[in-house]
């Protein structure tokens, strides 16, 4: 049977032998949501990028360029990391350069795994489907703030643990135990947990309340992203 592990933080993820695996890398408020949001409005290819200046140099090459730092938008660059910035019609066909706080550092963590795919709660029935049918282990690699734990996509690493052990794969760690008792705890009231997390409390002070309750809605995509060769694809 396939395995399940869970890493909270790309800081742990050296721990953890990533050949042969496939690595689903989850960041919830706010970047795997958005390229999910990118890519059902017809972003043609996103290229995550860990620093500012690596994205800038994508502008002549006629990409949209998009980021932030600490959830603000990245001055100079045409989007931020809202889903909403991904909603206009404008993008479609064209490809995106972005580089954020914690998700596009987690995706280049991965690197080494054989598969990554990109997880929000957005498409999280089409990463367990898509999972499944790989029949590969798997690592879920939470983005976290900065290198630390964080609630919500603890989380959804609980939710996404809990079917895929339901399809038959095993759960031996206690990252992934932890994280499936924690989204017990709170899947009565998703969007009520996740308000109560620092990262949520963050974007309520910045005044994007509504970034959050887009990105705790469930199964509204039916496809996964794909990293590969330096390029996220469906």
């Amino acid at each position: 049977m396939p395995q399940i592990e869970t890493v909270y933080s790309p800081s742990l993820i050296e721990h953890y032998s990533l050949r042969g695996k496939t690595v689903v890398v989850v960041d919830i408020l706010r970047a795997t949501t958005s390229m999910c949001v990118a890519f059902a409005h017809g972003i043609s290819h996103i290229v995550p990028l860990v620093s500012i200046y690596e994205t800038i140099l994508y502008k002549p090459q006629n990409y949209i360029t998009a980021g932030e730092r600490n959830g603000q938008k990245v001055d100079g660059f045409e989007k931020g990391n809202s889903p909403f910035d991904f909603m206009d019609a404008d993008i479609k066909g064209k490809p995106l350069a972005i580089t954020t706080t914690n998700g596009t550092q987690a995706i280049h963590a991965s690197t080494l795994a054989d598969n990554i795919y990109i997880g929000a709660f957005v498409n999280l029935q089409a990463v367990v489907d898509k999972l499944v049918s790989d029949n590969q282990d798997t690592i879920i690699l939470c983005a976290g703030w900065k290198n630390k734990f964080n609630l919500e996509d603890t989380l959804f690493a609980g939710a996404l643990a809990e079917l895929l052990y339901n399809g038959g794969f095993e759960m031996n760690d206690d990252a992934s135990i932890a994280a499936v008792t924690l989204y017990q705890s709170a899947k009565n009231d998703l969007p009520a947990s996740i308000k109560q997390s620092a990262h949520a409390q963050r974007f309520e002070r910045m005044g994007i309340e509504k970034d959050i309750d887009f990105c705790m809605q469930m199964n509204i995509y039916d496809f996964v992203p794909r990293y590969v060769e330096g390029k996220i694809v469906v």
